[in-house]
């Protein structure tokens, strides 16, 4: 079973629903014993840095989530869930992240003919091998909405960039720990195919 962290985020349904269409039994829940004996965790999401944070102080899931990760469950962070994990975003600058991974999550530079957000689908490199991407091409597209990106301080846990004005750190793993900044439930057979990598992981 996955449970999905509910925190009022955007988005949760479209997660649930996705992993539903692999056969996967999910739940949205935000209940303490339901999360800590889940198979995997995912933590999903749209929205700012600063207000998440909050959310997940209010529903004392904070060190719920310490927990999970220091007792080897694997998680999953999509989009603002991939910020979340690090230690801090210039969206909100007084605001500590979970810490889980050390980066920064920057503000996507002002360039010319690009969009911010940026919306859409962009393609993936891979500099390292990651078992979310297994059976999956370089260069497949994947759909993308933000306005922020990952700079992760270690870059032998990234393993997927993407180029946006910027090369953006699109997802990371270490350890039990997995993060994308696009949306496998958005990308097609591409993200349900990550989707079932990190369920089989």
């Amino acid at each position: 079973m996955t449970a999905i962290i509910d925190y009022d985020a955007g988005n949760i349904k479209s997660v649930e629903k996705a992993l539903q269409a692999l056969g996967e039994e999910a739940v949205i829940t935000r209940d303490r014993n339901v999360l800590l004996h889940a198979d995997r965790v995912i933590l999903p999401g749209v929205g700012a840095f600063g207000d998440a944070m909050g959310k997940l102080h209010l529903y004392g899931l904070i060190e719920i989530i310490h927990e999970i990760v220091n007792r080897g469950t694997p998680f999953l962070g999509i989009c603002l869930g991939l910020q979340l994990l690090f230690e801090k975003s210039e969206e909100s600058e007084n605001v500590a992240g979970l810490g889980l991974l050390q980066g920064e999550i920057i503000r996507i530079p002002e360039s010319n003919g690009l969009k911010i957000p940026h919306i859409g689908w962009n393609s993936l490199n891979f500099p390292h091998e990651g078992r979310l991407f297994k059976g999956i091409e370089e260069e497949t597209y994947v759909y993308f909405v933000h306005s922020y990106y990952l700079k992760a301080a270690d870059e032998g846990i990234v393993k997927a960039t993407t180029e946006y004005g910027v090369t953006i750190h699109a997802s990371v793993e270490k350890d039990n720990l997995f993060a994308c900044q696009f949306h496998p439930e958005k990308s097609s057979e591409v993200g349900l195919q990550i989707l079932r990598n990190f369920i089989a992981v």
